[in-house]
């Protein structure tokens, strides 16, 4: 576990402040937690309350991602100037959005907080100044407070309160979200899961207690994929859960290469 990134955590049971000591890093009342071997830390408070990502999605994320067919979502993010403090990715799975923003801001730490140990192994390793963290988005999460300097959420859950908590003021929020354009052409043809066209709305609604928002941009890119890195798309996202016995007929009669529309929302939102 990087050190400098365990300045930034504290305990998950008392909320007292870390020390790392060899592989384990330790609070004063006595908690204490083992650094993995593959260099990530759990501090969950008891079970977490869903399941992150398996070890085959993880798998198919790193596949598809490594491509560069986002890149242009992790471009948007890594032109956010952060506040002072690190930056937290909230549902980091493999660390690849995060690793786009520190190589971008030189000498910043980074959280890559996530349920999946599956994923925080290679978020561990997806950049030096990563720090991996296994933790429940839905608890009080792991970060001492004003700690970031920006949050980072792509696709991902986010519990508002804590947010706010860990977020330094001055700084930024910023949630990555699909509109209902997102892969339409998948949509349809593979009958996925589709995005209702009052998503935003309703994010914005959700934050609205703590978070004011400032600017918002639509990205939006074309990527012509093989059928192997549309099977990947679909096995890397929630579409992975539902049943996929259908899937392999129905990618092998599109006509390759596929061409998909990628299109989210990078919304910053200020801490109210």
């Amino acid at each position: 576990m990087l050190p400098d990134a365990v300045a930034y955590l504290r305990c998950p049971h008392c909320g007292d402040d870390l020390a790392s000591a060899e592989r384990v890093l330790r609070c004063p009342r006595g908690h204490a937690f083992d650094v993995a071997r593959q260099g990530y830390v759990s501090l969950l408070r008891g079970a977490a309350t869903f399941t992150g990502d398996t070890a085959a999605m993880v798998e198919a994320r790193t596949a598809f991602l490594g491509a560069g067919h986002y890149d242009p979502i992790a471009r948007a993010l890594a032109a956010v100037e952060p506040g002072p403090g690190c930056v937290v990715d909230l549902g980091a799975g493999t660390g690849h959005y995060l690793a786009a923003v520190l190589d971008a801001r030189p000498g910043r730490v980074g959280l890559a907080l996530d349920a999946s140990k599956n994923a925080l192994r290679r978020a561990a390793r997806a950049h030096p100044r990563i720090g991996a963290v296994v933790c429940d988005a839905w608890q009080p999460l792991p970060v001492r407070t004003d700690a970031a300097g920006l949050v980072v959420n792509v696709f991902a859950p986010r519990n508002p309160a804590e947010l706010h908590r860990v977020l330094a003021p001055g700084g930024t929020l910023v949630v990555v979200a699909p509109t209902a354009a997102h892969l339409g052409e998948l949509v349809s043809a593979l009958d996925l899961l589709s995005v209702g066209a009052d998503k935003q709305d309703g994010i914005d609604d959700r934050l609205a207690a703590h978070f004011t928002p400032v600017d918002r941009r639509l990205v939006e890119f074309r990527m012509a994929l093989p059928h192997r890195d549309v099977a990947a798309l679909v096995g890397m996202g929630p579409n992975a859960f539902h049943d996929a016995s259908a899937l392999p007929g129905r990618i092998a009669a599109l006509t390759e290469p596929v061409v998909v529309t990628g299109s989210v929302s990078v919304t910053s939102y200020s801490p109210g």
